[in-house]
């Protein structure tokens, strides 16, 4: 059981890894593109509550989708509904993320997100230790390390 358990955290941070850089990219791309680095200057610098609530914003967006994506799933959809709950899941990750990276230091002065936040790190750098430890790790380090000197390669020429 154990090793199932692990198996399953390295699949899973695997995948976050992997799609992180490309979202982070995608981000500053998207940023960049619809003129909002006013947006991130001024989030940046905005109130504890009122970074809380542009936090919250992002939540707010996803959860039709996610929603939307249940509904597929419970109608039989599956295709569907698996489709749009990863879009679901990209896009909230992108927005929740970029939100929370720049509100982080307002956000951390409510006590209890101070405490969610400590928990659920400490809990992943645990995690996050016990799975870098297995091969499978490295040899997934290795072969995304590969592909993005092949990528640059490509994109470079």
């Amino acid at each position: 059981m154990k090793k199932i358990i692990l198996s399953l955290l390295v699949v899973f941070l695997i995948i976050e890894e992997w799609l992180w850089d490309g979202l982070t990219a995608l981000g500053h791309s998207l940023i960049s593109w619809l003129h909002l680095e006013v947006v991130e200057q001024w989030l940046s610098r905005t109130s504890p509550p009122t970074a809380l609530i542009a936090f919250c914003i992002p939540l707010l967006i996803v959860t039709p989708i996610n929603l939307l994506a249940l509904n597929l799933l419970a109608n039989g959809l599956i295709m569907q509904g698996l489709g749009l709950e990863v879009i679901a899941k990209l896009l909230g990750t992108l927005l929740v993320a970029r939100v929370f990276a720049l509100t982080k230091p307002q956000l951390l002065t409510f006590a209890w997100l101070r405490l969610l936040y400590t928990t659920i790190t400490d809990w992943l750098q645990w995690a996050h230790q016990k799975v870098t430890d297995t091969a499978v790790y490295r040899w997934s380090k290795r072969l995304k390390a590969e592909a993005k000197a092949r990528w640059s390669t490509w994109f470079n020429s």
